[in-house]
């Protein structure tokens, strides 16, 4: 009897017990998930630890000072501003239009589920195209695609602030093209442009007038940048998928800016109809199928079918089940495409699967790849898979984004992070003296950039934590980037 008492005594809290681990397992929203917010919050933060140039005194990654003062000089134009691709101190303008393009877009897409982050978003992305508009503007018939000698400053280990290596110009010309750099310059300052179209019309329309005539100066003098700039660029971002692919990207973003219908007929020229399955700072096909494809999925035009038919083709090469699917998973459930930062092709490809599943959710369609039906709850589950698995919820249980969660990587490749800053060592450190004393250590590093994604664990699920070994230690603008739209995507949908 006794024993009959304690249970009908205690069956409220069984039953509370048996409903929070039915939602823990049913995925509830409010429960047994990473705190999207902060992480939304840091992901953009993380874009003010790579500033170039002058910094603004609002500037919260208080460790980073001002550097690259006189970038451009050396072509007798003003070149400063943007950003330090990763954790260099070059300005690489191709992956820097990359990420801004991004950006712009996650903004679009995502911008009233951000809440005050927005603001921090269209700051980031403006930091970026007053440097584009710089070297759009400075010289006829010119655009500056890059600031910085790759391999001297590779060479050197040392803070942005302290440089003292060449800061070489570099820029593609009529005679010298370069329509894949050019194309997703165009394509930022075309995104950007419409980001800020209502909350400030004169910079948008400064910024699709640029765009419009970067696209232009892509379409007319056709070449790859790689050919005309060669060692400045290759091996760290050459084009290797040629420059077809940011033509129909650019073609895309001026497009939807414009309405223009001459857009639209160049890229039904190009005949961009490789199949793929990947999307990056180097391939934009799998991107600009997914932005056409809107035009048919939410608006119902039918002259897009084809791209929608293109970008159908795409996620069944990612989704895991599909009979057509070509990505490996790691055992944890991470997408694992190439062995050299990871997670760039992570964040940029859940990127599409979200916002491929919001177009879908507009019109209530589903597609099928084989007979596995997918629903844009598919795309949208296999998206947040992967963003949790970066947050933290993976075999190692580590956060690969940086100042996120108790765990994280704190030997990160990253010249500023890992030496003292000017506040703490006024004293310039040269060249060669920051591998010894900062590279090669096993020191955590001193400075943290929060929000820094890195390029993540091997296919084995391990990482290292290892500052010397870049391929999955050193984090980059164009990773954090893709993710800032999921991560905002997720906010709003999730309460923390």
């Amino acid at each position: 009897m006794g024993m009959g008492k304690r249970v009908t005594s205690s069956s409220p809290c069984l039953l509370f017990l048996f409903f929070f681990f039915s939602l823990v397992l049913l995925g509830c929203p409010s429960l047994g998930h990473p705190n999207y917010k902060d992480a939304l919050a840091k992901s953009i933060l993380f874009f003010q630890g790579q500033r170039s140039g002058r910094l603004p005194t609002g500037q919260q990654i208080t460790w980073r000072s001002n550097s690259g003062l006189s970038d451009g000089s050396l072509a007798h134009v003003d070149l400063t501003g943007g950003y330090y691709d990763a954790g260099d101190n070059v300005k690489f303008n191709f992956p820097m239009a990359y990420t801004t393009t991004m950006l712009s877009w996650g903004t679009l897409e995502y911008g009233k589920r951000m809440g005050p982050e927005i603001q921090s978003a269209r700051a980031a992305i403006r930091w970026a195209t007053d440097y584009f508009i710089k070297c759009a503007t400075a010289t006829p018939n010119t655009l500056y695609v890059g600031v910085g000698d790759p391999t001297t400053d590779h060479k050197c280990w040392e803070r942005p602030e302290d440089m003292d290596t060449a800061r070489t110009v570099y820029s593609v010309t009529t005679s010298k093209p370069g329509s894949d750099v050019a194309g997703e310059t165009a394509a930022a300052l075309a995104a950007a442009s419409m980001v800020f179209r209502k909350v400030d019309p004169k910079y948008s329309r400064l910024l699709l007038a640029t765009a419009k005539k970067v696209m232009q100066f892509a379409m007319q003098y056709r070449g790859a940048y790689s050919d005309s700039l060669g060692s400045a660029v290759c091996p760290f971002y050459c084009s290797y998928s040629g420059y077809k692919d940011e033509l129909l990207w650019g073609a895309a973003w001026l497009w939807r800016a414009t309405n223009d219908a001459s857009y639209l007929n160049f890229l039904k020229t190009l005949g961009a109809n490789d199949a793929t399955d990947i999307f990056s700072w180097d391939n934009k096909l799998a991107g600009a199928r997914v932005l056409l494809a809107r035009r048919t999925l939410v608006d119902n035009d039918k002259r897009f079918e084809s791209f929608k038919q293109q970008a159908e083709d795409f996620m069944c090469r990612i989704i895991p089940n599909s009979p057509s699917s070509s990505t490996s998973y790691t055992q944890g459930g991470l997408m694992f495409k190439l062995a050299e930062s990871n997670l760039q092709y992570v964040t940029s490809i859940t990127f599409l699967l979200s916002t491929y599943a919001k177009y879908m959710s507009a019109s209530k369609y589903t597609f099928n790849c084989g007979n596995v039906k997918v629903s844009s709850s598919t795309l949208r589950n296999l998206a947040k898979q992967q963003v949790d698995y970066i947050l933290g919820e993976n075999p190692l249980k580590m956060s690969y984004m940086v100042g996120f969660g108790a765990n994280f990587p704190k030997r990160i490749h990253h010249r500023g992070s890992s030496i003292p800053s000017k506040a703490s060592h006024p004293q310039a450190f040269g060249c060669d003296n920051g591998f010894q004393s900062f590279f090669y250590t096993s020191n955590p590093n001193p400075n943290t950039l929060i929000g820094a994604i890195i390029g993540g664990p091997n296919q084995s699920d391990g990482f290292p934590d290892d500052r010397t070994d870049y391929s999955h230690s050193e984090p980059a603008t164009y990773i954090n980037a893709a993710i800032v739209g999921p991560l905002a995507y997720l906010a709003g949908s999730y309460s923390s």
